[in-house]
Order: C-alpha cells, then structure tokens, then sequence
C-alpha cells in the first residue's frame, strides 16, 4: 500500500526509527490525515518480515528499545517498480500521484518519466469511459461515466500542472530540512 512505499521512499535516503518515520511521513504525506504509529509499525514488520528493509541498530530508552531500519537492495528495486507502473485512474487518486512525485524526487529518480506514463494511461481509461459514455443505455450509466471522466481530467490537469512546475518542486523537495 501507499503508506509502505512512502515509508520505502524515506528510508531510502537514510536509516531510521520508526518514530522519526512517522514524523516524516506525516509532514510530507499526512495532510488532514497523519499516519497512526500502529499503521507505521505494521508496515515496518511486514516490509522486515518481506525482506525490503532490516534492523540495522538497537537502541535502548527509557520505553521499549528503539530499532532502527534501513531499506535493502530488494527494497529499492520493489520501490523503484512501484515508482515507474502507473497507477489505473480513479477518483481521488491524487494522493498517490503526488506521494510518487515526490518519493521519486527525493529519491533522485525521473519523475518527468513517471508524469508522462502517468498521462499516457489516465487518457487510454479517458478513451475508454468515453466509448462507454457514447454506448450507455441509461441515464444512471452515462452520468456515472461522466462522474470518472471528469476526475481523471482533473488527474491529467494536475499532471500538466505538476510537469510545468517540476523543477521547482524538485529543488524544494531536495532542499526540505525535516531531516529525511
């Protein structure tokens, strides 16, 4: 899911504890929603338990004892994977574009490269809703192709957008301080 990439993505920069990851995740990626630590540590374990990152330190506090991850090669190939496919348009998918972008950014990889597939499928499912809207029989069925029609259009306006202000966005994203 999103959140384990994004997590991938950050470790991939440097290794670190789940707390800080969490901190992270939720100054760039958390919006109105921050990730619950739960979420985070589950995530953790599953990406351990599948072999994309491992403990790289124990620290002991004052509370139960701080490990510390980093992303293995197996990992930054299942991230770079995950960074290139582009995601099938649907409602609300903005999110994870963006959350792509900027993992790519940070990570030094193209993301021109991820827009413009991005692109090229979001107007191959435009193509095909608009057979579906001309071929509708019901009302019921051409407002609902309407309804995804007009989300993936607004996808495609922010990937327009995104691609215009690119370098922008990169050397900010490169430039973030927040210590990931």
């Amino acid at each position: 899911m999103t959140v384990s990439y994004a997590l991938l993505g950050l470790l991939e920069r440097s290794a670190r504890h789940g707390y800080d990851l969490k901190q992270s995740y939720d100054r760039r990626f958390g919006g109105v929603k921050p990730v619950r630590f739960g979420q985070v540590y589950r995530a953790l374990a599953q990406l351990t338990r599948d072999g994309l990152i491992e403990v790289v330190g124990v620290e002991a506090g004052a509370g139960p004892d701080r490990k510390r991850y980093a992303i293995t090669e197996e990992g930054v190939t299942d991230l770079g994977a995950w960074l290139g496919e582009p995601e099938q348009p649907q409602p609300l998918l903005q999110p994870v574009l963006f959350t792509k972008v900027v993992l790519a950014l940070l990570s030094g990889r193209p993301a021109d490269e991820f827009l413009d597939a991005q692109r090229k499928t979001h107007l191959a499912a435009m193509a095909a809703l608009t057979r579906a809207r001309r071929a509708a029989t019901t009302n019921q069925d051409a407002i609902l192709a309407d309804y995804q029609l007009f989300h993936i259009e607004a996808d495609l306006r922010w990937i327009d957008h995104t691609s215009a202000r690119l370098r922008a966005l990169a050397d900010e994203v490169r430039g973030d301080s927040d210590g990931s």
